[in-house]
């Protein structure tokens, strides 16, 4: 058992187990009863047949009618966000290989996360109804607030997941589309002044056209500094990539 010293957050709870962890199977659950671990025998066949982490989907959640609304306006967004199938992302139910446990960074709110981040690196994710009870022991420990935190996690977890490795693509187009909407609008208002004799200096075109082409170049200049972090900092080794190797027999 492992006892921290202050209440540190779930995602860094769950990094020092995993950092202690050596069994090749890793069991998520937690301590407030409503989970069942009659239930992990299913999780496990589930891995049997071929995925490397199984969350257990409370298809009948016995939880307040707002945290069940609330949850399910979560799945939806994250899933759309994300691109990876699921309809209870933030079950603490779960059930994973530990080469999945072993891949995974979490911090701040990330724990919320671990079924999209597994996908992202490759590993087969799914869900399988477990039975869910009502609280038994303590009191949750997560506010109104969890619900920004979250919103702000699940676009980092979008980035992460898209741009980590490539933060030119998205700083860059940013910067293109605000550059080139302000040279449209600089060329237009340039038409003007010299081929119909308009006055542009007080025009709000002027100042909008200026401005997007700044912000456009200072988007770029960002997404190049990021990218050259990224090339200095890269440091995963392409091996941990592989998921099976075969060799030619000599």
């Amino acid at each position: 058992g492992l006892q921290l010293r202050r209440n540190v957050g779930k995602s860094a709870a769950l990094a020092a187990g995993f950092m202690r962890c050596h069994g090749d199977l890793v069991v998520l659950m937690d301590a407030d009863g409503q989970d069942q671990p009659a239930e992990i025998p299913r999780m496990l066949d589930a891995l049997d047949h071929g995925l490397d982490l199984v969350t257990g989907m409370r298809s009948t959640r016995r939880d307040r009618f707002v945290k069940r609304t609330t949850s399910r306006l979560y799945n939806r967004v994250t899933a759309r966000m994300t691109g990876v199938e699921g309809r209870d992302f933030n079950s603490g139910f779960k059930v994973m290989r530990r080469q999945v446990a072993d891949s995974l960074e979490l911090y701040g709110e990330l724990h919320r996360y671990i079924p999209v981040l597994a996908h992202w690196q490759g590993y087969r994710v799914g869900e399988i109804d477990v039975e869910h009870r009502t609280r038994l022991h303590g009191q949750s420990k997560f506010g109104r607030s969890r619900f920004w935190r979250g919103f702000l996690d699940l676009i980092t977890v979008r980035f992460l997941t898209s741009y980590a490795n490539r933060p030119l693509h998205l700083f860059g187009s940013v910067g293109c589309i605000f550059s080139l909407t302000g040279v449209a609008l600089l060329s237009w208002l340039f038409l003007e002044q010299q081929v119909w004799g308009h006055s542009i200096g007080e025009r709000p075109a002027l100042i909008a056209g200026v401005l997007l082409v700044i912000l456009g170049v200072q988007f770029l200049s960002l997404g190049l500094v990021a990218q050259l972090l990224v090339h200095l900092s890269v440091k995963r080794d392409p091996r941990s990539w592989v998921a099976r190797e075969w060799s030619r027999p000599r």
